[in-house]
Parts: C-alpha cells; structure tokens; sequence
C-alpha cells in the first residue's frame, strides 16, 4: 500500500491559502491548516466592535476558510515570539510598518517545527509570484525557503510551475502537472479555481491580513513608541490602535476618542486602566487618556471630547473626568471650535 502523505497548510482566511489546500487535498493528500495569531490580524476585530460595520459577517476567515476545506485548523498564538521579527526584521520594513518577508520566513519556519513534530511530509503556502511587492517575487522565494529551514518541502501550488520542482513534486506526492502557474497581481485567475471548485463565498481577493500593512495603523505605532520613549508593546496596546481617534495635543499624552456605539462600548472595557472622560450634559463620546496630564491638559481634553459630541455647538458642556485610583471629577468646558483641533494632533 501507498503511504498516504501529510501536508500542513498556512491559512490566513484569504482566497489564495484556501485555493491551495484544495488543489492539494485534490491530490488524495491529508492536509491539515495552521494560522499563526500574531496580534496584527486584521481577521474579526474592527468589523465585530463596529457598529457600522454589522451586516458583515462576524466570523474568522481562517477558521471558516477551514471549515469549507473540511480540515482540522491549528491556531497558534506567536504574539510574544513575533515581537522581535517586527522590532529587528533582518530583511527591513515594506510601504508600512510590514517586516512581510522576514514574517513569511518566521511562520513558515514555525510551521516546519509544527510539522516535523507531528509527522507532516511538507509544507503548503497560498504564496503566488509577483503578487506581494516584498515578500512574494521570484527572487525572494528562494530566500523563504532557504532561511526557514523548509527548502524543497515548501510546496507554492498556484505558482509551482513558474518555479523549480519541489521534493513533493519529484518524489511523486503530488502530481506537478496539476499544479497551477499563477503569477502577477490579477486575481482573476484565482476567482475562475474558486468558482470551478464551487467557493462562491470567501474573503476579499486582494484584501490583506495584517494592521501592519494599513499606512493608518503604522503611524499610531510609530506615534505609540515615541510618545513612550520605548518600542515596547503588549496586546491592549495593539487592540486600542484598531480602534477609536488618536489625537495627541502634546508629546506626553494622547486621546483615544469613540468613534461611535460599538467602539463606546469596546473602550469602556479598558475605563479602570486609563484615565477616561465622557460628556453628561449631552451624548458623546467615551475617550481614554494615555499618559500624564497637567490640569491644563485635562481641560484641553475636556474640550476635545465636547467637540466630538452632541453638544459641539453648546456654550458650556459638563464633562467627567475619572482616573484609575477611583478619584474622579467634572469640569464645565467649552467645546474647541473646528478649526482649534489642530491636524498635527491627529495621529
């Protein structure tokens, strides 16, 4: 009997992952996915607090890109191992914030662990040339492959005939004749393997997974080191820059104001770790302070909440003012004036 070969598959929730496992498990190969949960994943945060945002579905594309596969799927939280491949990335940043090649290295390494240790033959990306300006060019391929370990048993099935033949391909695993020579940032192709294979529903083709790529998001973290002094980072850190207006009036402290209901609520949750302020006399926002105020500061803040409520028009409007250790008081601003929200304050 023919020894049935295992294949692991990185499963991001997006269309190319999930073309590839198919085009494998077509081949009579077990395949199992595994997705790496950096903390940057775009995957269910802001579209599940937003209230705007309701009609889309709440769920984890990679969990439901798994479910439509019928295979198992292996979440692992890397959070703290990730920090040093986004603080050191031997290959530099992209447009953003995105250290994408030195990621791509990392979890396709951590997924060559995770198969070694559980008797997987080889490894699947949804990876296709030309597609990613950073990480995904034919010259960089050869460079994931060789820096993490996986060499021939890293399998790109939607680009594996614009490259040389993988071990899985000449020992007979798969058949290389049935692979696909995709390439370039068209995803038209992947839409028509989608529809043969019968997807009709699946993540954005060009949608990407991570905060990281996202110009917006990069400049809060930027904004988030320097206001610290430091490069440090944990995870509310990284939930509260999805989230919100960051507006920072002076270098040692920055807002973090609702944008509407959804995010009012999501904020409230992190009330007894920050200085937080909300209107009384009208509806308004909900907004964290970050950092250490002078009285001047808090009135400044004060008067930026107002301006984001309902009472932005109003003379005078009451504002709370609470703070971690339970001390709490109200002060009777007047809302800023469009024009005094200065635009260097927005982050």
């Amino acid at each position: 009997m023919t020894q049935q070969r295992k294949a692991v598959a990185l499963i991001s929730g997006g269309l190319d992952s999930l073309l590839a496992a198919k085009v494998i498990l077509e081949q009579g190969i077990h395949v199992e996915g595994i997705n790496f949960f950096t903390g940057f994943c775009v995957e269910g945060h802001t579209h599940a607090i937003r209230k705007r945002d309701k009609a889309r579905p709440k769920r984890n594309n990679a969990l439901w890109s798994a479910e439509q596969l019928g295979i198992k799927l292996h979440i692992i939280d890397i959070v703290e191992e990730y920090k040093d491949v986004l603080l050191n990335p031997k290959h530099g940043y992209g447009a953003n914030m995105n250290p994408c090649l030195d990621c791509k290295i990392f979890m396709v390494h951590k997924a060559l662990e995770w198969a070694q240790k559980n008797g997987f033959d080889f490894i699947i990306t949804g990876e296709v040339i030309g597609q990613r300006p950073m990480s995904q060019r034919k010259e960089t391929m050869p460079v994931v492959a060789r820096e993490s370990g996986a060499e021939d048993r890293l399998l790109r099935p939607l680009c594996a005939k614009n490259l040389p033949p993988t071990l899985p391909e000449r020992e007979g695993w798969v058949d290389r004749e049935k692979l696909y020579n995709f390439s370039g940032r068209n995803r038209k192709p992947q839409m028509a393997l989608a529809k043969q294979f019968g997807f009709e529903d699946y993540a954005s083709p060009a949608g990407g997974c991570c905060f990281l790529t996202d110009e917006a998001y990069s400049r809060k973290l930027i904004d988030l080191w320097k206001g610290r002094g430091n490069r440090e980072y944990e995870m509310d850190d990284i939930m509260l820059l999805k989230v919100g207006r960051h507006i920072r009036p002076a270098p040692h402290y920055k807002l973090i104001v609702s944008r509407e209901e959804g995010e009012n609520n999501f904020l409230l949750g992190y009330r007894k770790q920050f200085i937080h302020l909300f209107t009384t006399s009208h509806p308004g926002p909900l907004a964290l302070l970050d950092g250490e105020p002078s009285e001047a500061d808090l009135e400044l803040a004060a008067r930026i909440v107002a301006r984001y409520g309902k009472g932005r028009t109003a003379e005078q409007v009451t504002v709370e003012v609470h703070f971690p250790d339970g001390e709490s008081r109200t002060l009777e601003v007047t809302p800023l004036l469009p024009h005094e929200v200065k635009e260097e304050w927005m982050v």
